[in-house]
C-alpha cells in the first residue's frame, strides 16, 4: 500500500511538474500592457479625446428645440362691450425652433482638426507608457534568468563543497590531514549552503517581481529561458547616431512633441478667427390654442382644436451677421499668446530631441563597456578554471595550503558570478538599443 501511494505521489508530481506553465517573454510582456493600470488610464484618455472630435462634429449640425406652454386663468375680464363679466380661459402654444452657424471664422473646421489631433498625441501617450512597461518587463525578465544562472552556480558550488567533504573526510581517516583541514572544508561547504538559500531567495524575489507587474500569482509561476548563453559580440549599430536617425521615427515622444507644434498652429488660426464675422441662421414655426369654458357670446363657439392650431400656425426664417469692432485687444493678444505658445513647442520638440540623442548616445556607450567587460569577464572566467583544476591537483598532492586554495576556489566564484552578471547587463543593454531604434523583437 505504501509503495502504491508512494508511486502516486511521485506521478502526481511529475504531472504537477510538467504542467506548470513557462511565460515566455513575449507572453510576459502582452500579459502586464493588458492588466497594467497605468495603460488602462490612457486607453480611456483615447476614447474621451474620441469624443472631442465627435462634439465638435456636432458643431456643424444646426440645433432643434421644441416648446409648449399652457395657462388657465379665471376673472373678472371685460367683453367686447367693456362689461366685467366671469370667464374661464385657457391658452396654449407650441413651437419648434432650429439654428446654427453659417461661418464663423472657420473656427469650428479648425477646432474639428485639433480634436482629431488630440486623439492622436493620446495615442502616443499611450504608446510611451506602453514601450515603458515592456522595458521594465524584459529588464525583470532578464533578472529572473541571471537569478536561475546564479542559482545554478551556488547548487555546483555546494555540490563540489560536499564532495570535497567526502574526500577531506576520508583523508583525514587515513591520517592525511589534520582535522583542522576537514573542518576548514565544512565551514566551506556551510558559506555555500548560505550562498545557495541566498541564491534562491533572491530567484524567489525576481519571479514575485515579474508576477507583480503581469498581475498575476506568483504560485508557480515561472518563465521560459531564452538563449542568452553567447551574446554577439558585434554591436549591431556601428554608431549611436544611426540608432538617433531611426528613434526620431519611431518614439512617440517625438510624434507627440511634433503634433504639439501643429495644435499650436490651430490655435493660432482659432483666435486669428475672431477677427471675422460670423454669420448666423434661425428658423421657427409655432401655434397656438385658446379655448373659453363659459360665458360665450350668443352664436360663439370654441374653434376645434386642429383647426385652431392651423389657422394660427405661424413660421418664419432669419439670418445674423455679426461683425467685430472693437474688444478691448482681446483678440490681438490671444493671437500673440498663440504665437508664443508655438515657439513653446518647438523648444520642447528640440528639447525632446536633445533627450533623446543623449539617452541614446549614453546607452551605446554602456552597451561597448558592457561589451569590454563581457570579453574580459569570459577571459577570466577560463583562467580561474585552470588555476582552480590546477590548484585541485596541487592541493590533492599535497603541494598547496587549504588557505591558498581556499583563496583560488573564491576567485573562481567570483569570476562565475561576474560572467553571469556581464552576460545579462549585456544583453539588457544591446535590447535597449533594439529598442530605441525600433528593432526590439520579443519573440
Amino acid at each position: 500500500m505504501k509503495t502504491k501511494l508512494l508511486l502516486f505521489a511521485t506521478l502526481f508530481s511529475f504531472i504537477t511538474s510538467f504542467s506548470q506553465k513557462q511565460w515566455t517573454l513575449k507572453e510576459c510582456v502582452d500579459q502586464a500592457l493588458e492588466k497594467n493600470i497605468s495603460i488602462q488610464q490612457n486607453k480611456l484618455s483615447v476614447a474621451l479625446a474620441k469624443k472631442d472630435v465627435d462634439i465638435a462634429k456636432g458643431n456643424f449640425l444646426p440645433n432643434l428645440s421644441g416648446s409648449s406652454s399652457g395657462r388657465y386663468s379665471e376673472g373678472l375680464s371685460p367683453n367686447e362691450q367693456g362689461v366685467l363679466t366671469n370667464t374661464k380661459n385657457f391658452n396654449a402654444s407650441f413651437g419648434l425652433s432650429s439654428g446654427g452657424i453659417i461661418f464663423n471664422g472657420f473656427r469650428n473646421t479648425n477646432t474639428y482638426k485639433q480634436a482629431q489631433l488630440g486623439v492622436k498625441s493620446s495615442l502616443y501617450d499611450l504608446k510611451q507608457i506602453e514601450n515603458d512597461v515592456s522595458l521594465r518587463v524584459v529588464n525583470t525578465y532578464l533578472n529572473v534568468l541571471f537569478a536561475k544562472e546564479n542559482l545554478e552556480v551556488a547548487k555546483v558550488q555546494a555540490e563540489i563543497s560536499k564532495k570535497q567533504i567526502e574526500a577531506a573526510q576520508a583523508r583525514f581517516n587515513a591520517g592525511v590531514i589534520a582535522k583542522g583541514d576537514l573542518l576548514n572544508f565544512q565551514s566551506t561547504a556551510a558559506n555555500d549552503l548560505q550562498t545557495l538559500v541566498t541564491q534562491e531567495n533572491t530567484l524567489d524575489i525576481a519571479l514575485l517581481t515579474l508576477a507583480q507587474l503581469l498581475q498575476e500569482n506568483v504560485e508557480n509561476f515561472d518563465v521560459a529561458p531564452i538563449n542568452v548563453s553567447t551574446p554577439s559580440a558585434n554591436l549591431f549599430y556601428k554608431t549611436s547616431s544611426s540608432v538617433y536617425n531611426k528613434s526620431l521615427e519611431t518614439m512617440p515622444e517625438i510624434a507627440r512633441a511634433k503634433l504639439a507644434i501643429e495644435n499650436a498652429d490651430f490655435n493660432i488660426k482659432l483666435s486669428k478667427g475672431a477677427y471675422l464675422p460670423t454669420l448666423s441662421y434661425s428658423l421657427n414655426l409655432g401655434s397656438s390654442f385658446f379655448y373659453q369654458f363659459n360665458n360665450l357670446r350668443q352664436g360663439q363657439r370654441n374653434i376645434p382644436f386642429f383647426e385652431l392650431l392651423n389657422d394660427r400656425f405661424n413660421y418664419g426664417a432669419g439670418t445674423s451677421l455679426n461683425i467685430p469692432i472693437f474688444n478691448r485687444f482681446q483678440t490681438k493678444n490671444r493671437v500673440a499668446q498663440s504665437l508664443i505658445n508655438k515657439e513653446v513647442s518647438e523648444t520642447r520638440l528640440e528639447n525632446e530631441k536633445l533627450n533623446l540623442k543623449q539617452t541614446i548616445e549614453q546607452a551605446f556607450l554602456d552597451v561597448k563597456t558592457a561589451l569590454k567587460t563581457y570579453e574580459a569577464a569570459k577571459i577570466s572566467l577560463e583562467a580561474q578554471k585552470e588555476a582552480f583544476k590546477n590548484a585541485e591537483e596541487s592541493y590533492n598532492y599535497g603541494t598547496m595550503t587549504l588557505f591558498d586554495f581556499d583563496l583560488v576556489r573564491t576567485r573562481l566564484i567570483s569570476a562565475q558570478g561576474a560572467m553571469i552578471r556581464s552576460k545579462y547587463d549585456y544583453v539588457f543593454k544591446t535590447k535597449v538599443l533594439q529598442f530605441y531604434s525600433g528593432d526590439l523583437v520579443l519573440d
